[in-house]
């Protein structure tokens, strides 16, 4: 029956409609050459198609169909890498938002959404506008901290902390790729990590940590919770202590969540700080305002215990989310540790979550964040990639591209594939906006590249290539009146590594990272290019105790050096791998 249907010329139309319609398919993009193989094939025998013909161009098409419906059983931690610490998530219907620390980085609190809780896609920021936060003068560890994202009643909410600059405070929006609003700031709320929770009546809830009180142990820091009205945007009623940790040394107890799971009430808790004894504590309460009661297993999420040698290390400052399909996950914070012990930054990483008689166990059997899993049982759904090159010939800069702290004005233009960055007086010292623009580095391993024209005839204006932590850590290679020059900064001190002479308008710029070393190169082309100093330590940007919470990136710099300029530099392309 198949063979004389697909043999008749009327059905081999049709089949050759049915390729066509496939052929658009978004879930089988990868093989749309073999599909059409498969129909050409048929086609070209129409008038000589024997069995055999027929046997191999189905089994073809089969195998195509077959690889391109094959979808991954594991999923791999982390789930988002490079600067992304304290993640917070909700989910609505199939889709799933989530949200990190921003720091002074600008625009300010990035926004991810998911349908399968493993690919991720930036889709905007909750700070947008120079408007919404002043973040001049602010220091690199400070910034916004530890934001939640909540839905409710068709709002999404972000809450979190502008720590020395403005407080608490929290954002709405219809749509969580913005716009969103301009901050409410709650100036009555103490402390930071701020979270909400809605009741069965409807009420919200504010949750947060506090350490304005004396204390009876060493980093002693309360929960504390309050009814906060939305209408009015101002806290009201009783505020009550929920807890100060699960133990009487508990430490920095702080990143609090409240859930009501099985008609219970459960507060999660980041305790330890944020670095080798960080971990997550559960208490529980039959009543929103407790009393609330340590769990028996907490807590129930750490590291610490693991050693300094396992290669996922502070774990802590997690978030929980249940699926459509009432499956438990949870999102926490944690650093990749190689061999040699160097982390880059705070991550994303996912693990799976289930309660036994109320308390969530994280990862049963194993106790612990895995670097690899079976994934979620949610339809797996891809994400745009970007591509490893921008070649800038957009409207405007892409979402993963970065300023450091707010520019005063929109100081860039883009233009017939060139992104034109005019010389600012700032420099990447200062606790002001630099002309800087970085995107996140995500691995240790990697390479970077652009290609800058760039003259002058003044030896403070300079322009080139960054990798950058904070204003106390980065290097640079810069092009000057007439001569390339490589520059170090770690832990506040500054200097020059290399020079080499050089005249030219245009040069291509490029680095490249073992995980261990760096090493910066320049030429005319990335095909021919030239060392310039020696290998240097990636260890000046990763974590230290110098460069904490905020995380590294790269990418261009331009600057005239505390002196007014009407130069700018261009650049072709950025390329990152």
């Amino acid at each position: 029956m198949i063979c004389h249907c697909i043999l008749n010329e009327k059905y081999l139309t049709d089949f050759w409609l049915l390729v066509t319609f496939v052929l658009t398919n978004q879930i089988l993009k990868p093989v749309r050459v073999n599909i059409t193989l498969v129909a050409f094939y048929l086609l070209q025998l129409n008038s000589r198609m024997d069995f055999r013909h027929l046997y191999f161009a189905l089994l073809l098409f089969a195998s195509t169909l077959a690889s391109a419906q094959k979808q991954p059983v594991d999923f791999h931690n982390p789930i988002l890498t490079g600067f992304s610490p304290d993640p917070s998530i909700c989910r609505v219907d199939s889709d799933y938002y989530m949200v990190n620390s921003s720091f002074v980085w600008f625009p300010g609190i990035p926004v991810y959404h998911s349908r399968d809780l493993v690919n991720w896609e930036l889709i905007g920021h909750g700070i947008t506008r120079p408007a919404q936060l002043n973040l001049n003068n602010v220091k690199d560890k400070d910034g916004i901290w530890a934001v939640t994202i909540r839905h409710h009643d068709g709002l999404f909410y972000l809450i979190g902390t502008a720590s020395n600059c403005g407080g608490n405070f929290y954002l709405t929006a219809k749509d969580p790729a913005g716009p969103w609003s301009d901050p409410v700031w709650l100036k009555d709320a103490p402390g930071i990590d701020a979270s909400l929770f809605w009741d069965d009546n409807g009420k919200c809830f504010y949750t947060g940590n506090r350490f304005d009180f004396e204390k009876a142990w060493p980093s002693q820091c309360a929960i504390w919770q309050q009814e906060l009205d939305l209408k009015k945007q101002a806290l009201t009623g009783e505020c009550k202590i929920l807890t100060y940790g699960y133990a009487n040394n508990a430490a920095s107890t702080e990143g609090p969540h409240v859930y009501k799971v099985d008609g219970k009430y459960l507060l999660l808790a980041a305790e330890g700080g944020t670095d080798y004894f960080h971990a997550i504590s559960a208490h529980h309460s039959d009543s929103l305002f407790g009393p609330y009661t340590a769990d028996k297993i907490n807590p129930v999420l750490s590291h610490r215990q693991l050693g300094k040698k396992y290669p996922i290390q502070a774990v802590g400052h997690g978030d929980l989310v249940q699926t459509q399909n009432g499956d438990w996950w949870a999102v926490v914070l944690g650093k990749r540790v190689d061999e040699d012990g160097l982390s880059l930054t705070r991550e994303t990483f996912l693990c799976k979550v289930q309660f036994e008689n109320g308390t969530p166990i994280f990862n049963p059997g194993y106790g612990r964040v895995l670097m690899e899993q079976p994934r979620p049982d949610l339809p797996w759904s891809p994400v745009k990639v970007d591509p490893e090159r921008d070649e800038f010939d957009g409207k405007g800069l892409g979402l993963k591209w970065h300023f450091i702290r707010v520019p005063k004005h929109n100081w860039y233009s883009l233009s017939g594939g060139v992104l034109k960055l005019p010389l600012l007086p700032e420099v990447a010292d200062s606790l002001v906006s630099p002309g800087m623009v970085i995107q996140k580095l995500q691995e240790g391993k990697f390479e970077a590249a652009t290609r800058v024209s760039f003259q002058t005839s003044r030896e403070n204006e300079q322009a080139g290539l960054i990798l950058y932590r904070n204003s106390n850590s980065y290097y640079m290679l810069l092009k000057g009146k007439s001569r390339l020059i490589l520059i170090k900064k770690t832990d506040g001190k500054k200097e020059i590594v290399a020079t080499v002479p050089y005249t030219r308008a245009e040069v291509c710029m490029k680095v490249v990272a073992d995980r261990a070393n760096v090493q910066f190169s320049f030429g005319q082309s990335t095909s021919k290019m030239t060392g310039i100093g020696s290998a240097q330590r990636l260890q000046i940007i990763a974590e230290s105790t110098q460069n904490r919470f905020n995380g590294p990136g790269i990418g261009m710099y331009v600057s005239s050096n505390g002196k007014k300029s009407g130069n700018s530099a261009s650049f072709e392309w950025f390329s990152y791998k």
